[in-house]
């Protein structure tokens, strides 16, 4: 056993859990509220999230006939898959519970906000989507958050010296 988790250090291995992060969506969207959820996904899907195969910069979470999925999330094809690989734009069902379903499509629907995904992880061998309620951020928003990091980087320079 601690031969394995030598080895998953070294190479910075799934098995610390995170598979992909939304970076974009942190920079675009205030965050309201977090949210966990599992998905719906096709063996070569998990396979390629194991090589790190995923592109969520532009995916959201849309409601359908009372079920939550995830759109836009590019999943690389497997490859070493077949002609039974996966469609990589396909829409993928997110699993929640009935009254969190409903809950949420009520903010959405009342307050104008977005559900958008922020990471992608293996949680106990299943892999796990963090959404977000938030609300978009206007040009001098975005502009305040940079200044702001700026800032920040600068007092950290100054302190080390």
């Amino acid at each position: 056993m601690a031969k394995k988790d030598k080895k998953d250090k070294k190479n910075n291995s799934i098995s610390s859990g995170e598979i992909a992060r939304n970076k974009k969506a942190l920079f675009n969207y205030e965050v309201i509220e977090k949210f966990e959820a599992g998905i719906v996904l096709l063996g070569t899907e998990v396979k390629s999230l194991r090589d790190r195969g995923v592109n969520m910069s532009d995916s959201y979470a849309s409601f359908k006939k009372g079920e939550l999925f995830i759109v836009n999330m590019h999943i690389s094809p497997y490859h070493f898959g077949n002609r039974n690989n996966h469609d990589p734009l396909r829409e993928r069902k997110l699993l929640m519970k009935k009254r969190e379903i409903k809950r949420l499509y009520g903010k959405i629907k009342e307050q104008g906000l977005t559900l958008i995904p922020i990471s992608l992880y293996f949680s106990r061998g299943k892999v796990k989507v963090e959404l977000a309620l938030a609300k978009g951020k206007k040009l001098h928003d975005k502009r305040e958050t940079l200044k702001k990091k700026a800032l920040d980087r600068e007092m950290e320079r100054y302190i080390k010296r």
